[in-house]
């Protein structure tokens, strides 16, 4: 196996530097911060171990209590981002929904690892630009000029297979027309070679990007695999194994320079990729880096009776394995789970972390209570971040030419509304400041085309005009709200 990938940075992703780069997206919730800050520093320790000392430090699980909507979710998303690291999100209750056969909890490693090859991708891509960009201006030219002249001379076919151009520039056909048989195939290559040039010349200028050409692309074979084999992950490697055996078929597509060359590049790319080392990378990656944030694990909790609860004290027992530290197959070979990071989330409004089977609590040594937010969270929410919801509210209707301009007695009114609502109905904590804002702004967006240049503020007195016959009736604001 390969060693993992090395964090972007990762000397300075200091628990300080994490918990101030959460604070751009996250309002509050310190605590929670500073856990996962120092979580992800400790996988950053660990890597500077010796091999020996390093295979026994295990992650420290985290364990986030709290109602929704306070950001158990985003802190888990945004550290993701920041770390570069693979990341899914679970919902534990996908593996209760049928009863005994739930989801395989075993998916949701494969997934990570799915999440680590396009990582794995993305990175190779960037390092292996150029060189898909040289191949693939090879492709295109091929394309606009024709097969070189000893190509022509040896294979017609060839020539009409290669490169069918369509529409393609004067040059090209004057400088075709003006070669007789009788001419060199010196004079012919000097030709060809400067048309080439001249060719590259404005395709690199942008000048034929609306040039229709005519190329082939290869296409695997879909082969049909029923369902009911065994789960999802069973049909995904059956099809896996399948499309090995499957001929690959191929199809003639017409299209611009513009379109063509995203798909040219693309397979000049996939032609530098080494398929084995992209795998052991991918897994690499997820087995050291990985992060699963398990929501709704409350959900898991048996109540008195029977039932379903059966089956949530079965995923649970089916959970502690992958917790543990355990070897699952994938399509890409075997990951072991015993260094990925679980970050687990629930409300426990009627249960309690010690609910859950002793084996599966001590696997999560960290727990953190995220707490209620009040009226200035919900101020801060609406104004700090800089991907807040006013302002991409505003960025939306500004591209119909409408301008919005929330004041600060605006957004603390929305504010106000928004705890108040959540007080007096279902707390759901900051998504509600998502239903507001609909029910506030519904009229300036489906007016918005006709509204063209015009200046629109959110004030106090705005929001009350459109929230006043919903808050008046309370079943309805239930409803609604």
């Amino acid at each position: 196996m390969s060693e993992p990938l090395p964090l972007l940075a990762a000397s300075d992703l200091t628990p300080g530097r994490i918990v101030e780069l959460l604070d751009q997206y996250i309002i509050g919730q310190a605590a929670a911060k500073r856990s996962v800050a120092v979580a992800v520093r400790n996988r950053w320790r660990r890597q500077q171990l010796n091999d020996d000392l390093r295979q026994e430090v295990n992650p420290k699980n985290i364990l986030m209590i709290g109602p929704t909507g306070v950001g158990k979710t985003e802190i888990a998303r945004r550290l993701a981002k920041i770390t570069g690291a693979p990341f899914i999100k679970v919902e534990a209750t996908k593996f209760t929904e049928v009863g005994y056969y739930g989801r395989d909890v075993e998916s949701m490693i494969r997934e990570l690892v799915e999440n680590a090859i396009v990582l794995v991708k993305k990175e190779l891509q960037i390092q292996n630009e150029s060189t898909a960009n040289s191949r693939c201006e090879d492709r295109l030219l091929d394309l606009l000029c024709g097969p070189p002249p000893h190509s022509i001379h040896s294979s017609h076919s060839a020539r009409h297979e290669t490169a069918s151009a369509v529409e393609v520039d004067e040059e090209v056909g004057d400088a075709e027309s003006g070669h007789s048989e009788s001419s060199s195939r010196t004079t012919e290559s000097d030709s060809y070679t400067k048309l080439r040039a001249k060719m590259l010349s404005k395709l690199r200028a942008g000048q034929l990007e609306d040039k229709v050409v005519e190329f082939r692309i290869e296409q695997k074979s879909s082969p049909m695999v029923f369902g009911a084999l065994g789960g999802d992950h069973m049909d995904r490697d059956m099809q896996s194994m399948l499309e090995k055996f499957m001929p690959k078929s191929s199809k003639t597509k017409k299209t611009s320079i513009k379109e063509a060359r995203k798909v040219v590049f693309e397979q000049e790319f996939e032609k530098l990729l080494d398929e084995d080392q992209v795998n052991s990378q991918a897994i690499s990656l997820a087995e050291n880096l990985g992060i699963i944030f398990l929501d709704e694990i409350d959900k898991l909790v048996a109540s008195e009776g029977k039932g379903a609860d059966v089956s949530r004290q079965g995923v649970q027992r089916d959970l502690l394995p992958l917790v543990e530290g355990t070897i699952v197959n994938t399509r890409y070979g075997q990951v072991r789970t015993d260094h990925i990071l679980f970050v687990a989330a629930g409300a426990f409004h009627k249960h309690q972390p010690s609910d859950l089977m002793p084996e599966l609590q001590g696997r999560f040594p960290i727990r953190v209570e995220l707490s209620n937010l009040i009226e200035d969270d919900y101020v801060r929410i609406l104004a700090e971040p800089s991907s807040s919801l006013t302002r991409q509210y505003a960025a939306l209707l500004e591209t119909e030419g409408v301008r919005l301009e929330f004041t600060s007695d605006g957004i603390r009114q929305i504010a106000r509304h928004a705890f108040q609502l959540n007080q007096t109905t279902q707390n759901i904590g900051a998504r509600r400041l998502h239903t507001l804002l609909e029910r506030i702004l519904e009229e300036i967006s489906f007016t918005a085309p006709s509204l063209r240049g015009q200046l629109t503020k959110i004030d106090a007195v705005y929001v009350d005009s459109r929230l006043k016959d919903l808050l008046a009736d309370q079943d309805l604001s239930r409803f609604i709200l």
